[in-house]
């Protein structure tokens, strides 16, 4: 099933070529864990990556990844800084070592994300 609809046709040379125009599901943006995902299937699942694009999937699957994985971080941070007593608090008491906790948080975070859903 193709998400393209066509409008109209032009005539180029000898050839009527139809205008074709993106569903608005195939339209939907993509963020930064879907633009990883998308390189990561690009560089190690290249048939998957194909048979998705041509069946007109790939854009609201990534789309789906992104939101996913958008997700899984902020809940993932919330309860690791909870069990971390990172609080409200400790920012107002000590903040560069709130910052700190928090970098360390979210890049842990973010090695969880890569491996449960980018590179899986």
């Amino acid at each position: 099933m193709v998400p393209v609809q066509s409008q109209w046709y032009e005539l180029q040379d000898d050839y009527y070529i139809p205008c074709l125009i993106l569903s608005e599901e195939e339209t939907q943006p993509i963020g930064l864990w879907g633009q990883r995902h998308k390189q990561y299937l690009k560089e190690h699942k290249h048939l998957l990556y194909t048979t998705m694009l041509i069946e007109g999937t790939l854009n609201s699957y990534l789309a789906d990844i992104d939101k996913q994985a958008q997700e899984r971080l902020l809940l993932l941070t919330k309860q690791i800084a909870e069990q971390e007593n990172v609080t409200e608090q400790l920012k107002a008491d000590n903040a560069m070592l709130w910052v700190q906790k928090m970098n360390e948080i979210q890049s842990r975070v973010r090695e969880i994300i890569y491996n449960e859903i980018i590179y899986a």
